[in-house]
């Protein structure tokens, strides 16, 4: 799930890989707002807090906010340079290479958690797990074309909305079959993603509350078991371009 892309993945691949990594994701940030009050995958919710913190003159909210974001844009954009390399290169398997690299940058964050008190434990932890989050909704998004992300739930809740809408007058309207399927099945994906979020935020929250670090160390080798049969692989990356990122609700029309 981590290797093909393209037209060569189908719904049951997209399905697989969200409701995975969108699990993984909502323990994460679930964790990550226990240990140190912040969302790491809440960019929205963050650039909120930076609007308020502006108004109201409250530096610290201001630059911890400022740090988030960039975090996040900073892992997004490692990850989209260690694709585009791999890529030109032909290396196998760059995508999941990319994962399991968040896995063992997890479980370093894991380990600082474990061994430092909180004054350089919390930074690190904040800004580290963003930065990840980053890394992860941008690997997903490029392999998937578009049609998964597993911590962006926002734009999720907004495609469940939109083809929620599509299904609906499918009933009362003309619609060609093929089409209806189409939209049938990226309701199940989104809705399904959303689900695994929820979930994996629940299960997050109280496993964190029970092991703290030693959760984020479990999880770090649950995203490595998930990702290494994909670096493993030696199947050849496609001779493409990478496809560009649709605009919003470009893929709806």
């Amino acid at each position: 799930m981590l290797v093909h892309e393209g037209a060569e993945r189908n719904a049951s691949i997209d399905r697989r890989l969200g409701c995975s990594l969108a699990a993984i994701a909502g323990a994460v940030n679930a964790a990550g707002f226990l240990a140190v009050g912040y969302y790491s995958a809440n960019m929205t919710g963050n650039v909120s807090a930076l609007a308020n913190g502006l108004h109201e003159g409250h530096l610290e909210l201001v630059l911890s906010c400022c740090g988030l974001i960039l975090a996040f844009v900073a892992g997004a954009v490692l990850s989209a340079l260690l694709v585009n390399a791999g890529r030109r290169r032909h290396l196998p398997s760059i995508y999941a290479r990319s994962i399991l690299l968040e896995a063992c940058l997890l479980g370093l964050l894991g380990a600082v958690d474990l061994l430092f008190s909180a004054q350089p434990r919390d930074p690190v932890l904040a800004y580290g797990l963003s930065f990840l989050m980053g890394l992860q909704n941008a690997t997903v998004t490029r392999i998937s074309g578009a049609r998964v992300r597993t911590t962006h739930m926002t734009g999720m809740l907004t495609d469940v909305g939109l083809e929620l809408a599509d299904w609906l007058e499918s009933f009362f309207h003309p619609v060609d079959p093929v089409r209806r399927t189409g939209t049938r099945e990226r309701l199940g994906l989104h809705a399904a993603i959303v689900l695994s979020f929820t979930l994996g935020g629940v299960a997050g929250a109280f496993l964190y509350g029970w092991w703290s670090a030693l959760f984020l160390l479990a999880l770090a080798g649950l995203l490595a078991c998930l990702a290494l049969p994909g670096a493993l692989s030696h199947e050849p990356v496609a001779e493409h371009e990478p496809a560009l990122v649709p605009a919003c609700g470009e893929k709806h029309r």
